[in-house]
């Protein structure tokens, strides 16, 4: 008997689905080799001008700083600073420390020489600092209190006269500490006034520091002080 149901052809092909998206590939070009190389030479060489140039305008900068730009020359603006400040008319005083033998009827503060620094500034009788030249001065002083009075507040006073031969004095400056509580009790402490302005000078004017009553000071080294220097 004859088989029907088999054969020797193989089974036809399956048809293509239209569902599926194929993905479809476009060859891209290459670059040229010819068209590229100009193009990197002339990108080099515009960052080689940049850099030429930006070296070209510091070195310009750095010689030319003292004049027209003096903040790239640290060195030069250091040295001015201190040439500025080294010969800046000024004055810093250290109290004298009083004596029992000296008159007590002055309440004007005396300033030990020796140890007191003074520049184009003179000194006048112990008490006073002369003014040599006219000008803007931030005059300060720091008047510190050991005692208390219960009758007269504890102050510092800065006072001016126009010359040394003027009698006439004014008050330009003051300030005031206390060394009591609220209830009135002394109590065992220093109390220190404190005063710093700028101050409109002519030559020839003379400037002090007064107190109510000179027993009452601190005169140990570095409590109390008074200066001046000109702007």
């Amino acid at each position: 008997m004859i088989n029907t149901y088999q054969t020797s052809l193989a089974p036809p092909p399956v048809p293509p689905r239209h569902n599926r998206s194929h993905s479809v590939l476009i060859p891209v070009p290459h670059p040229s080799q010819g068209r590229s190389k100009p193009l990197v030479s002339l990108l080099v060489t515009l960052v080689f001008l940049q850099l030429l140039l930006s070296v070209g305008g510091f070195v310009y900068l750095y010689h030319n700083g003292n004049t027209a730009y003096p903040f790239l020359s640290p060195p030069a603006a250091h040295l001015s600073m201190e040439k500025e400040i080294t010969s800046r008319i000024l004055a810093r005083m250290i109290v004298k420390k009083k004596l029992h033998t000296e008159n007590p009827t002055s309440n004007y503060l005396q300033w030990d020489i020796q140890h007191s620094f003074l520049r184009d500034i003179g000194y006048y009788h112990n008490v006073w600092l002369t003014v040599q030249q006219s000008g803007d001065y931030y005059v300060y002083s720091r008047v510190t209190f050991s005692k208390g009075d219960p009758r007269v507040p504890l102050a510092s006073m800065i006072k001016m006269r126009k010359n040394e031969t003027d009698k006439e004095e004014k008050t330009v400056m003051q300030a005031y500490c206390s060394l009591t509580d609220q209830s009135g009790t002394q109590i065992p402490q220093l109390c220190t006034a404190t005063q710093g302005e700028v101050v409109t000078l002519e030559s020839g004017n003379q400037l002090s520091v007064w107190v109510q009553d000179l027993s009452l000071v601190d005169y140990e080294e570095g409590a109390t002080t008074f200066g001046m220097y000109k702007l």
